[in-house]
């Protein structure tokens, strides 16, 4: 947590005034250095500044530091934070037109050299979509490759829980704050999140409740932080949508799989391939649009070994360079590139 504890109450302040979209809290953020000055402000100073009227009840500014003043209390408890100046602000994150001003997380945050993969659908899979949520994040783990998902039932829920037996980290954000892991009955794979090194991430402050409004938020750093999303399985009015529509926004790669077409759970799926999202079957063919591939080889000593074989255009010439050296980290193995020019 960067910046003092002067800056990091201030982001705690801006972060409790209500109805801010994560643009104007940033804007705040640059305007004001202090919490002292900050405090002096009122719901109308505040409405001039970001040029527009603020919806909701009325609060005041010493409602609104005794907040803050709270929830600083809830950092002894294993909460922390990060600010959009900071250096171990997620950089892809800060790239988006609304990031969050503020990011709540327990665990360990993202390596920003290592790529993660979004794996997101519906609450309500069929055993196919379900089966296949699992095995996407086994593989993508046995890569070397952290999935990043909402921890909400069904489809998110399996590739959790996937990742994390396939030895991977994984992260979840959450449409609440982290200390109210929702829904209760995911509380077991929050705690294996936390114990294999992944984290809880949020924008909401520690003790914010899993309001239905929060959910679509939430859904654009879910696509933020990864380098692509996978939508498993969604019906035509599934929140997964939401995160495609992100995803395509922020310029990030975008699939769906192969299992999640089949009718009615499948029909959103089914909607995106047919405006031409490419059509997944694995991992392997996430790792081949990458152009990173993994293969097992026999070493002369009779050993088992593996290589990386990586061949990459000009265009992904860096980013797949990129996977590649996070992936020869991770299991210690060597690593060929090859880089042709474009045709």
């Amino acid at each position: 947590m960067g910046g003092g504890k002067t800056t990091a109450l201030l982001d705690l302040m801006i972060c409790r005034i209500p109805n801010l979209k994560g643009r104007e809290r940033i804007e705040l953020q640059k305007k004001f250095d202090k919490e002292g000055d900050f405090s002096l402000l009122s719901k109308k100073d505040i409405e001039n500044i970001i040029g527009r009227h603020l919806k909701g009840r009325g609060w005041t500014m010493d409602g609104i530091r005794a907040q803050a003043e709270a929830d600083a209390a809830v950092f002894d408890r294993g909460v922390r934070q990060v600010s959009w100046r900071d250096d171990e602000y997620p950089p892809l994150l800060r790239e988006i037109y609304d990031p969050p001003s503020v990011l709540f997380f327990r665990g360990t945050l993202p390596d920003p050299e290592k790529p993660l993969v979004a794996i997101v659908g519906t609450r309500k899979p069929d055993s196919q979509g379900s089966s296949q949520a699992y095995r996407l994040g086994l593989e993508f783990g046995r890569a070397g490759l952290s999935v990043v998902s909402g921890l909400a039932l069904g489809i998110d829920a399996m590739a959790h829980r996937g990742n994390i037996d396939g030895n991977a980290r994984t992260f979840a954000v959450l449409g609440s704050g982290v200390d109210c892991v929702y829904p209760a009955s995911n509380r077991d794979i929050a705690r294996r999140l936390l114990e294999t090194g992944g984290a809880l991430l949020s924008e909401y402050p520690p003790g914010t409740q899993p309001f239905k409004g929060n959910f679509p938020a939430r859904n654009r750093i879910i696509s933020a932080l990864a380098r692509g999303t996978i939508i498993v399985q969604a019906p035509e009015k599934s929140g997964a949508l939401i995160t495609a529509k992100f995803a395509l926004e922020q310029g990030r790669d975008l699939w769906v799989d192969s299992a999640g077409l089949s009718l009615p759970r499948g029909a959103g799926t089914k909607l995106l391939a047919e405006e031409g999202a490419q059509v997944i079957n694995s991992a392997e063919d996430v790792l081949a649009e990458w152009n990173v591939f993994v293969t097992k080889m026999k070493a002369e000593t009779d050993d088992a070994g593996v290589r990386l074989c990586v061949t990459s255009n000009t265009r992904t010439a860096t980013a797949g360079n990129l996977l590649a050296s996070s992936l020869a980290e991770q299991f210690g193995i060597d690593v060929e590139l090859h880089c042709e020019e474009l045709r």
